[in-house]
């Protein structure tokens, strides 16, 4: 073999690495990524390329786990519902975010898990933990989402303790708003309660007590009894 010709084939088979700030097509973007697997979060936001800075434990850490408990129970007593901790989701040419967590509804939802296992199309509900309100999550992601119909999106502001909850309607995102105990209730999923004071606090036992209460309402008795049908 000549040096020209394995010089050729050298170019030919080199991946290069991914960068942040880069703007890929979503192919590349995932040629990259898979090629380096000691990379632990990396997501396309319209085109460019976002990498995860090292994790914290109070402003992501137990955030990210307290999120998951509450959705994850309302996961294991809700056949039909799909819950997922960072997962990538392929949701158009430009963008292919890995939300912290995303619920899908796993038969006649608007998401699917692909051959190569990866969700393409929009989860019924993403989370995101975000340090403050001038996190990418809140603009430019937001956008993504409402844009390829994410029906409820949250985002949890840690370094400023406030937790927003979108809501689709019409094509724009609502902020759904308490009740008067202080609760919001998901529009999707039926029993999804959520007591924004007690999380913000800490206080699990409470959260995980008001959601359920929610498990009891006759919607979310609904809502199981419709996922059940074939």
């Amino acid at each position: 073999m000549t040096a020209s010709v394995e010089q050729n084939l050298n170019r030919s088979t080199y991946i290069p690495p991914l960068e942040n700030g880069d703007r890929l097509t979503r192919h590349e973007f995932e040629r990259r990524y898979t090629a380096m697997p000691h990379i632990k979060k990396a997501e396309l936001i319209e085109g460019i390329v976002y990498m995860a800075s090292p994790v914290r434990s109070k402003a992501h850490g137990k955030p990210h786990g307290r999120l998951m408990t509450w959705l994850g129970v309302y996961e294991a007593v809700t056949p039909g519902v799909d819950l997922n901790d960072n997962a990538t989701v392929r949701l158009d040419a430009d963008n292919e975010p890995q939300p912290d967590a995303s619920l899908r509804i796993e038969s006649g939802g608007n998401s699917r898990i692909t051959i190569d296992d990866y969700i393409e199309g929009a989860p019924e509900l993403v989370a995101e933990v975000a340090g403050s309100s001038a996190a990418n999550d809140l603009h430019d992601k937001k956008k993504v989402y409402r844009r390829n119909g994410v029906k409820e999106y949250i985002v949890w502001q840690t370094l400023d303790n406030k937790l927003d909850w979108f809501c689709l309607q019409n094509g724009e995102y609502i902020s759904l708003e308490a009740d008067a105990s202080g609760v919001i209730k998901s529009q999707v999923y039926p029993g999804l309660w959520l007591d924004v004071k007690a999380l913000l606090a800490g206080d699990m036992a409470k959260v995980l007590a008001v959601r359920q209460q929610g498990l009891s309402s006759s919607e979310y008795v609904s809502f199981v009894q419709k996922l059940a049908k074939p």
